[in-house]
């Protein structure tokens, strides 16, 4: 017989069970991250906080540089020296400048290229796929040694097809050897991007385009105004990626310097930090230069990731 003044179970006793998931959800998500924390910190904690610590001190050498080196620290001397050398700041307008022409370039063609595939116009839609990837295949120091040979005057085989319809070109001249290596960076990275684009419209529920075709929108408008909306994150990742694969700009510069004197060693922040490091054994002054170069960058894909987010919270 039961009582009627029966206490329902205590709160007490219900916690047990809660407490063990959530100590296994714990469990469970420290076991998951535990592999990419560790990847973090291998390979970009311990190799930023190094280059600071190197940043923060020089090594000096006594009688007029033929003595022994000795590692004094110097605190903030390297980035002031940095920010005042007018060859490093040159090199981010040079930087910003490529910038601007490149990453507009290269969204816009990849994303024209994966709405054309998706469209369904183009015939053997694999093999199209598969030339326009092929070059990103191609490591980009052969890319840069390819386009370099197509560049040079005498040699190139393009060059000389310009030269019997007399127009004179030079693809390394002061005015044209950025947009030389625009054209080597668009080459390489074109099919790697299109494949992204292309990818997220083929995810698309075939049901919105249907719905957008029967209300009368046409090829081009169901392309801007259906597609490309849904596909924002997309394309905002595209434009993040190649932001900051453009800040590391190197290879290509890197080898026109050996062809033309319009790239000197230090073209771009990159090339000032190998040039300070391995040419000038200052090891101080590339870490700052390295860790400013690592703030910019850091600050430009937050101000991207914000601006989007602010578009898409409009929308």
């Amino acid at each position: 017989m039961s009582s009627k003044g029966a206490a329902p179970p205590s709160a007490a006793a219900a916690d047990p069970p809660r407490r063990t998931g959530r100590r296994q959800q714990r469990v469970a998500a420290a076991v998951l991250l535990t592999p990419f924390t560790a990847l973090l910190v291998a390979v970009f904690l311990v190799p930023v906080g190094y280059a600071v610590y190197l940043s923060l001190f020089s090594e000096d050498h006594e009688g007029l540089g033929f003595g022994g080196g000795r590692t004094v620290f110097t605190g903030l001397r390297s980035y002031l020296s940095v920010l005042q050398d007018p060859s490093f700041l040159s090199g981010f307008g040079t930087i910003a400048l490529y910038c601007v022409i490149f990453v507009p370039l290269v969204v816009i063609s990849a994303l024209a290229l994966g709405l054309l595939l998706d469209s369904g116009l183009i015939r053997l839609r694999r093999t199209v796929q598969m030339l326009v990837y092929l070059p990103h295949a191609v490591p980009g120091i052969i890319a840069a040694v390819i386009w370099l040979y197509l560049y040079t005057p005498g040699l190139s085989p393009v060059i000389k097809l310009f030269a019997q319809a007399d127009i004179t070109i030079d693809f390394l001249g002061l005015h044209t050897v950025l947009p030389s290596i625009v054209n080597i960076a668009l080459w390489s990275g074109l099919g790697y991007n299109m494949i992204i684009f292309y990818a997220a419209l083929q995810a698309l529920p075939r049901e919105v385009i249907e719905a957008a075709t029967i209300d009368g929108a046409g090829g081009i408008r169901t392309a801007l105004q259906v597609k490309v909306p849904i596909i924002r994150g997309s394309v905002v990742m595209v434009c993040m990626f190649s932001l900051i694969g453009a800040l590391q700009l190197f290879t290509e510069p890197m080898l026109m310097n050996q062809a033309t004197p319009m790239v000197n060693s230090r073209f771009t922040p990159n090339m000032y930090i190998y040039d300070a490091a391995f040419r000038r054994n200052n090891y101080g002054l590339a870490s700052a230069a390295s860790v400013i170069l690592l703030i910019v960058t850091c600050v430009l894909s937050y101000a991207v990731t914000r601006w989007s987010g602010r578009r898409e919270r409009r929308a």
